[in-house]
């Protein structure tokens, strides 16, 4: 029987879910009862019903009591679903990564070199490399204070290619981060040696002040990073993408070549580190390295895209250059609106591979990836 459906003892029809006697030599006795399931009303035989008319208003009456009862009891509140504040995340870990840079770099003799590496190193930015590696690290148990030396290594390593890349005998960029580039602040040499402060300061910097971690994980952190950085990686990117400019014969796969060495590299190694760090297995730094090479790539499509679509104040840095040095972008090579589509492409498999991950630990993940995917600058 349906739950708060009416009958009486003797036969019954059903009218409007109530049911209502029918004539009878006996006379139909009613009790009304809360049903312990779902709060409705069932019958028995304490409430008397001398006629058809007297059931049907001694039911109303009773329904309408229950209700007004209902209506007027405190309610229980509903616990609202899990919900994950994914700016608040990014503000508290950008907090706590740049009072970490802060004090990694202080000023010290000589003092030009350590005002250049500061000055790049502390002009702001998204700190997605270094927010990635805690992320990935915390997802797999482990903690902010073992994994922050690799993220401020992360953004050691980031902020050394983007001095040299915005170098004339590169890509000769004078805005980066909304501020003058570092050779137009301190001069071409000083730019240059700032870069390579920071790239072998990285490596120390880990080996030196992580804590807590078996010696061969961290060996295995400095090894791949390496690997990331060097000519397997992020240099012979760069390369490759020196020698495309003004080449119309660049296709789809060296610029697919050229991004996932260039970009995505660094990417995929912030993410890569964080699980080392955090006692991952080798089918959970499989997953992950793959989720960032997506949005590596995904990053530098958004990039393109933006290059196009945006001004130079809103980027940060100089709008248009790629068409300027006619280098191969996914805007020209694919056009505007199937770069999008790509874009979108790249997202869903992102995530994609986080599925074997507890949903609610890998927010943050999955949180960063529809932020590279919807930035505008």
């Amino acid at each position: 029987m349906a739950s708060g459906t009416i009958v009486s003892q003797s036969k019954g029809k059903i009218i409007c879910g109530l049911a209502v006697p029918v004539k009878s030599k006996s006379r139909p006795s009613l009790r009304f009862t809360r049903s312990p399931f779902t709060g409705g009303v069932s019958l028995g035989p304490s409430v008397l019903a001398t006629s058809k008319t007297g059931a049907i208003a001694a039911v109303l009456s009773f329904i309408t009591a229950q209700v007004v009862e209902e209506v007027e009891k405190p309610q229980e509140k509903v616990a609202e679903p899990h919900k994950f504040d994914f700016r608040a995340f990014m503000v508290a870990k950008a907090q706590a990564v740049n009072l970490a840079l802060d004090k990694a770099v202080p000023l010290q003799y000589p003092m030009k070199l350590r005002e250049a590496m500061r000055y790049s190193l502390l002009a702001g930015g998204k700190r997605v490399r270094p927010v990635l590696c805690l992320a990935a690290c915390e997802l797999l148990g482990g903690d902010e204070e073992t994994a922050m030396p690799a993220a401020c290594a992360m953004e050691m390593l980031h902020t050394m290619s983007l001095i040299h890349d915005d170098l004339p005998c590169m890509d000769n960029d004078d805005l980066r981060r909304g501020k003058p580039t570092n050779h137009k602040v301190y001069g071409e040499d000083t730019a240059v040696l700032t870069g390579d402060s920071l790239l072998s300061f990285a490596f120390e910097h880990i080996a030196r002040e992580t804590k807590g971690v078996p010696a061969d994980r961290v060996v295995r952190v400095i090894a791949h990073l390496g690997k990331a950085v060097g000519s397997e990686g992020l240099v012979a990117g760069q390369i490759v993408d020196i020698a495309s400019e003004g080449d119309s014969s660049v296709g789809i796969e060296t610029l697919e070549y050229i991004h996932v060495h260039k970009t995505a590299v660094l990417l995929e190694a912030s993410v890569v580190v964080g699980a080392i760090l955090g006692g991952a297995n080798e089918d959970e730094i499989d997953s992950l390295g793959q989720y960032a090479r997506c949005v590596g790539l995904l990053f530098q499509v958004v990039d393109d895209i933006l290059d196009v679509t945006k001004s130079s104040a809103e980027l940060g840095k100089t709008a248009g250059k790629d068409l300027l040095t006619d280098k191969a972008t996914y805007p020209k090579l694919l056009g505007l609106e199937r770069s999008k589509v790509f874009a979108q492409n790249l997202l869903a498999k992102a995530k994609q591979q986080l599925s074997i991950f507890d949903q609610i630990k890998a927010a943050p993940l999955l949180g960063l990836a529809d932020y590279i995917a919807n930035r505008q600058n």
